[in-house]
Formats: structure tokens, C-alpha cells, sequence
């Protein structure tokens, strides 16, 4: 039995106190350097950079949620830009809705483009999208309830590998062509912005500014330290153990689909609230956020941090996305070959990342008993259920 149990392994354990300490240290260093420092001073922080830092930790946030259900549970998810844009689409309309006559239209209860396509009166799915608290709810309501929906039929019918890939890079490339039309009223192909203010404070503010990148700093924390615990728990286990030897794992009684479905659930809920963080500091959501080059290029963030370690995958996303930054200025044209050789070379030098690489001279070893003993008490159960 304990040759049998040797697959659930878990690499790379990760310091949860250090990172989070990390965290809030650069966030009050930044937000201070911006608030409090004079803008001839080395130390200020200008507002540019607080929202170019707050979108990199938006990316995070969403790196981190592929991670969870792509490291640990090996589901190779290609869509889950969907998630962040269906997210992001929640709080553009509840954005939209806070513009009121201030439109270029003067339209109280429509926004502009709704006008200039001669609409009437506003969709039924718009009600409700003028309380924060409503549209909240949807952001995490949205893409949770479509990845139930998704995986219950997917991992029912036993969907695994390059075909689930393939299936969920289709789902997000259909709902890219429908939110390109005109007719769904979500803005068509220009999307929503033009964004005013945010709980009545102004979203031009440096203030708001440094409050959004805050905001977005301790929520990516809070979601590490939630799925740290999670995937350190004895479920966490049993979804390793799924990810090593689904077969196994479903033939000890477990059923295996439950958890996956519900990891995968959890995974689209955190890109969800990523893409509610990334669309006011950035002014704008649009279909272009549904490319399935987009989900691609988050599996790439976590490959080069390196999968199953969380922290590897903000790592990734955080180095990849300054590297994004940089050299599209110098080579606009050759930053997507950079970036797909930089997946090979990973792929073939660095299979654990970046994470894998500084362990590796730091003499750490995997655990490869992690999670050994986390299915035998609970098959039983889990057989009878």
C-alpha cells in the first residue's frame, strides 16, 4: 500500500509567512513613496508605476489560480482568461452603470454605446450592476457557476488531457466571438470604458489609485494564504493524489470528479475577482480579453515559475509580465518569439521553473511522501457516498 500511495506528491513547499511579510512591506513602500514623497525625491513612486504594479499583481492573482488547478491537480486549463474577462466584463458594467449623465450622451440610465445603437431602454442581465455589492456577487457568481456547468459535463465524462485543453480554449474563443457582436450589449468590439469613479471616489486619484493596488496586493495575499491551506489540508492531498493517479486515486473509492470539479470552481472564482481587480486600473475591458492567447500565455507565467508551488507561479507572472514590459519597446515584433522560446527553453532545461532551479541549488527535496497516508481512512467513506 505504501508503494501505492508514493504518487501523491507535492513539490516545492511554499513559505507562506515570508512572501506575505514581502508583500506588505513593497505594498506600504510603494503607496508611500507615491503618497508622501515629493516627486523630485528618489524615493517617489509615481502613479504609473502604482497601476502598472497593481495590474502585474492582478496577473499574479490569476497565475496563481491556474496554479492551483493545473500544478496541483493537473488540469491543463487553456481558457481561463474567459474567467478573468467575464470578472473583469462584472465590474466594467458596474463601472459603466456609476458614469450616469456625465456620458458624452448625457444618458442617465444608459451608457453610450447603448445610445449611439439606438437602444431604449437597458438589458434585463444590466439590472442591478449601479450596487457594488451586486456586482460583486457576479463577478464571483458568473465565472464559478460557468465553470460548474463546464466541469461537471467535462470531468463526468472522464475528459482528461490535451482534450480538455482543447475543449476549454474552445470555450473561451466562442465567447470572444460573442462578445465581439454588437447585439450581446456588452459594447462590441470597443468594450466598456470611459470609467469615472469607483464607491463614489474619483478613479483618477492617487489616492484611489494607491487604494486599488492595495486592495489588489492584500487580496492576492489572502487568496495565497486560502490555497496554501486548502492544498496543505487532507483534500489538498487527495487532489495531488488525482493529479499522480486519478485511476488509482477513483479505484480507493474517491470520487474523483467531485473535487476536481470544485477545485476548478474555486480556480475560477479567484481569476474572477483578478479580473474585477485588473478593469479600473487599467480603464477598460474588452472581447480582446477572451484570446485564447492570452490563457496560453498564463500557462507560460506558470511554467517559467514554476507549477504545483504557488509562489513559483507569482513569481513567474510578476518576471515574465516586467519582461513583457520592457521588451515590447524594444522589439515589438520579435516579443512573441522571445516568449515562446522562453517556454521551450523552460520546458527543456527548468521543468519545475524557477522555483524548481532555487531549490535545487539550495539542496531542498521534493517530499515525495506528501499526502501518503491522506486517502486510505477516507475511501471507505467516499465509496459509499
Amino acid at each position: 500500500m505504501n508503494q501505492l500511495m508514493r504518487f501523491t506528491r507535492v513539490h516545492g513547499d511554499s513559505k507562506v509567512a515570508p512572501f506575505v511579510a514581502i508583500l506588505v512591506i513593497l505594498t506600504a513602500l510603494a503607496s508611500l513613496g507615491n503618497l508622501l514623497m515629493p516627486q523630485d525625491s528618489i524615493f517617489y513612486v509615481s502613479t504609473y508605476t502604482i497601476t502598472l504594479l497593481g495590474k502585474y499583481l492582478c496577473y499574479a492573482m490569476l497565475a496563481l489560480a491556474v496554479d492551483v488547478i493545473w500544478g496541483y491537480c493537473g488540469i491543463l486549463s487553456l481558457g481561463h482568461g474567459a474567467f478573468f474577462a467575464l470578472g473583469g466584463y462584472g465590474m466594467g458594467m458596474y463601472l459603466m452603470r456609476q458614469i450616469g449623465d456625465r456620458g458624452v450622451y448625457g444618458n442617465p440610465e444608459l451608457p453610450d454605446f447603448m445610445v449611439f445603437l439606438n437602444w431604449t431602454e437597458l438589458p434585463w442581465f444590466w439590472y442591478g450592476f449601479d450596487q457594488f455589492w451586486f456586482a460583486m456577487l457576479m463577478v464571483l457568481l458568473i465565472p464559478g457557476t460557468l465553470a460548474f456547468i463546464f466541469g461537471w459535463l467535462a470531468f463526468r465524462s472522464r475528459v482528461t488531457g490535451v482534450y480538455l485543453s482543447i475543449m476549454t480554449q474552445a470555450l473561451t474563443y466562442a465567447l470572444l466571438l460573442a462578445f465581439f457582436r454588437n447585439e450581446m450589449g456588452f459594447g462590441g468590439n470597443n468594450g466598456l470604458t470611459d470609467f469615472k469613479d469607483i464607491l463614489g471616489f474619483d478613479l483618477q486619484s492617487d489616492n484611489t489609485r494607491v487604494a486599488l493596488f492595495a486592495t489588489t496586493a492584500f487580496l492576492l495575499g489572502l487568496t495565497f494564504i486560502i490555497s496554501h491551506k486548502i492544498l496543505k489540508s487532507r483534500m489538498g492531498k487527495v487532489i495531488v493524489a488525482i493529479r499522480d493517479g486519478e485511476s488509482r486515486a477513483r479505484f480507493l473509492g474517491y470520487r474523483t470528479e467531485r473535487y476536481k470539479v470544485w477545485l476548478f470552481v474555486y480556480s475560477a472564482m479567484i481569476a474572477g475577482i483578478a479580473g474585477a481587480l485588473y478593469v479600473p486600473q487599467v480603464g477598460i475591458i474588452n472581447p480582446g480579453e477572451f484570446s485564447p492567447l492570452n490563457s496560453i500565455e498564463i500557462v507560460i507565467w506558470v511554467a517559467v515559475g514554476g507549477r504545483g508551488t504557488l509562489i513559483g507561479a507569482i513569481v513567474g507572472a510578476l518576471l515574465v509580465n516586467y519582461a513583457k514590459t520592457k521588451f515590447t519597446a524594444i522589439m515589438p515584433d520579435g516579443w512573441l518569439f522571445a516568449l515562446g522560446a522562453m517556454f521551450v527553453l523552460v520546458t527543456l532545461f527548468l521543468p519545475q521553473g524557477l522555483v524548481g532551479l532555487f531549490n535545487k541549488f539550495k539542496g531542498n527535496k521534493p517530499d515525495n511522501n506528501a499526502g501518503s497516508h491522506a486517502l486510505e481512512p477516507k475511501a471507505t467513506e467516499d465509496a459509499k457516498a
